[in-house]
């Protein structure tokens, strides 16, 4: 006989059926599999997906506003402007996205501008970027996957592009594809994905510090150079127009002779000149007005700033103009050895105030005339 409680049982935990279990760990083991396939192709995708973060905009509201937008507006560099023209016809008539250009030489020379006036020639659009900003390969991916036909991606300092970046540019330029390796090991997988074609166009200023594989990928190379005087005053006297200053010719070529054949020091000289000129109240700018606010400046009538002129002076009065080393001058300077050798030397050699020797630096008769000293051979003649 059954005795049953009035009381309320508590439910007991259901046991879980075997069969139940088994579909269940079925399911499971689909759902791994289904998850692997997934997670190859959601790597695949994060690295497509990753937005083009490394892109800037070109520098700030003013030098946007000077920049030139066309090419006939560019000034200076005949033959780059030559040999640009023709390839930009040509790609047009024939429908083509441009060659690949390389463009290098010393900072300052406008290879940002000319890739802005390549990308307005061409009707597409521009992305800007550095090379230190790539630090991953998905950077790059993302930057190449975002292009649309024909678009232009400017890259500078390209010299300073990791390994593994350019392994993944050489297919790239060539073939207008990316191949991607997916996954670790054994499951790694390699995917080819199509790219629109595109124009690569890089900026060095140490083109013999690019990989061969890298630098023979370029259709064209073009080396841009140092300024005159006179190219140099037409670009002062177009920013001074833009930025609403009155400035005279020989206002202009003064600033000009002082600007060390570069354009981006001709502009940063100008509104400095502009300062001047309006704290003080003189309008227009003329030479006595650009020569007032240029010392004012410590830039001299060649450009050389007081580093410059310290350089020169420290190695006349200490070690009788040189030969000195360059540790040597740094030390005695307080300035770094590199600053010296990439800012401060390619100048004062380009004018012939120093000169590189095996046994160290030394200045010319041209640099002791220039800071008022007698140089050697004089100072030897004048005491016999």
């Amino acid at each position: 006989m059954a005795i049953i409680s009035s009381k309320k049982q508590s439910p007991q935990p259901e046991r879980p059926d075997k069969n139940i279990f088994l579909a269940s760990e079925k399911k499971t083991s689909y759902k791994t599999k289904k998850s692997k396939s997934q997670s190859e192709s959601a790597e695949l995708d994060a690295l497509l997906a990753v937005e083009a973060t490394t892109e800037e905009k070109g520098g700030n509201q003013n030098e946007e506003k000077i920049r030139p937008q066309r090419l006939d507006e560019y000034i200076g560099q005949k033959d780059l402007k030559e040999v640009l023209n023709i390839a930009i016809s040509a790609a047009k008539s024939r429908k083509e996205s441009l060659d690949h250009l390389l463009l290098y030489g010393p900072p300052g020379l406008g290879k940002t501008t000319m890739s802005l006036i390549l990308a307005a020639e061409m009707e597409v659009n521009c992305k800007i970027t550095t090379a230190p900003a790539i630090e991953k390969p998905r950077d790059i991916v993302g930057l190449l996957v975002g292009l649309q036909k024909g678009d232009i991606l400017f890259i500078d300092e390209i010299h300073r592009l990791s390994k593994m970046t350019e392994e993944i540019l050489y297919p790239a330029m060539e073939d207008f594809r990316l191949d991607i390796t997916v996954g670790q090991g054994k499951t790694s997988k390699t995917r080819s994905i199509p790219l629109k074609p595109f124009t690569l166009v890089g900026a060095t200023t140490r083109v013999g510090s690019l990989t061969s594989p890298l630098r023979d990928r370029f259709g064209i190379i073009q080396r841009l150079r140092f300024y005159e005087v006179d190219e140099l005053s037409l670009i002062i006297i177009r920013a001074a127009k833009l930025l609403n200053t009155d400035i005279t010719e020989d206002g202009a070529e003064e600033v000009a002779r002082r600007s060390r054949g570069t354009p981006r020091i001709a502009n940063r000289l100008l509104r400095r000149v502009r300062d001047y000129s309006e704290v003080k109240k003189l309008t227009p700018i003329n030479a006595e007005v650009a020569g007032e606010a240029l010392e004012l400046f410590n830039v001299d009538p060649l450009g050389l700033d007081w580093t410059d002129r310290n350089l020169l002076r420290t190695m006349i009065e200490n070690y009788n103009g040189g030969p000195a080393g360059l540790e040597t001058m740094a030390a005695a300077t307080g300035e770094d050895a590199q600053t010296i050798e990439e800012v401060y030397e390619p100048y004062l050699m380009q004018i012939g105030f120093m000169q590189r020797t095996p046994r160290g630096r030394v200045v010319t008769s041209a640099g002791w005339r220039h800071l008022g000293f007698s140089p050697p051979d004089e100072q030897l003649s004048l005491k016999l």
